[in-house]
C-alpha cells in the first residue's frame, strides 16, 4: 500500500494522493460515499487502478484507527 500513496507538501497541499497523480485519497472516499462504484471512478480517472482505489480505502481506515474521537453532532429530529 505505502508505495501507491504519498503525501508531499508540493502536491495538493500535502494531502495524501495516489503516487504519480493529483488524485487525493479524500476525493476517492468522497466519490465512494456519494455512491459511485469503483468502476465509475476508474472510468473517470484512467490513471487510477483498482488496487490504488483499494489502497486509498485501506489508508483511510488506518488513519481513522488513531486514538482520536470524532464527535458526530446530533441532527435535528
Amino acid at each position: 500500500m505505502a508505495e501507491r500513496i504519498e503525501a508531499n507538501p508540493s502536491i495538493m497541499m500535502g494531502k495524501p494522493v495516489i503516487v504519480g497523480t493529483r488524485i487525493t485519497v479524500e476525493l476517492i472516499i468522497e466519490k465512494l460515499a456519494a455512491g459511485e462504484t469503483i468502476d465509475q471512478i476508474l472510468a473517470a480517472h484512467p490513471r487510477l487502478t483498482r488496487e490504488a482505489v483499494l489502497d486509498a480505502l485501506q489508508f483511510a481506515a488506518r488513519a481513522l484507527r488513531a486514538d482520536v474521537t470524532y464527535p458526530i453532532p446530533d441532527k435535528a429530529a
